[in-house]
């Protein structure tokens, strides 16, 4: 069984930054794949950034450039770095896993086997 838990998550200016950190416990095949979703309110989760053991990765279009996705292997732990934050990035974050590699779909949450409570930021203008 895997669990995973963020945190890093808060109410921040338009333009600030935030880095959510996301700890699994268990390790290995159900870990492989592992990435960071989130969802406002009224609207569908989203895919906004995942890896893969073999050091792929994969960033949404609507965050590339601000938000960087990395993996400490050794502590078992998932960063998200989000900078210059707009309103819009306003949601409910979450860290989810996957046995496999990230392939052609790997922002796609049906995918994705485990998932953390979830970590709240909200950006203001």
């Amino acid at each position: 069984q895997v669990q995973l838990v963020e945190s890093g998550g808060g109410s921040v200016q338009s333009g600030g930054s935030l880095r959510l950190s996301c700890v699994a416990s268990g390790y290995g095949y159900s870990t492989r794949c592992m990435g960071w979703f989130r969802q406002a309110p009224g609207k569908e989760r989203e895919g906004v950034a995942a890896l893969d053991s073999d050091g792929d990765t994969i960033v949404a279009d609507t965050v590339k450039g601000r938000f960087t996705i990395s993996k400490d292997n050794a502590k078992i732990t998932l960063y998200l770095q989000m900078n210059s934050l707009k309103p819009e990035d306003t949601a409910m974050y979450s860290c989810a896993a996957r046995p496999g590699l990230l392939g052609a779909r790997g922002l796609d949450p049906a995918l994705y086997r485990y998932w953390g409570q979830g970590t709240q930021v909200t950006v203001s203008s």
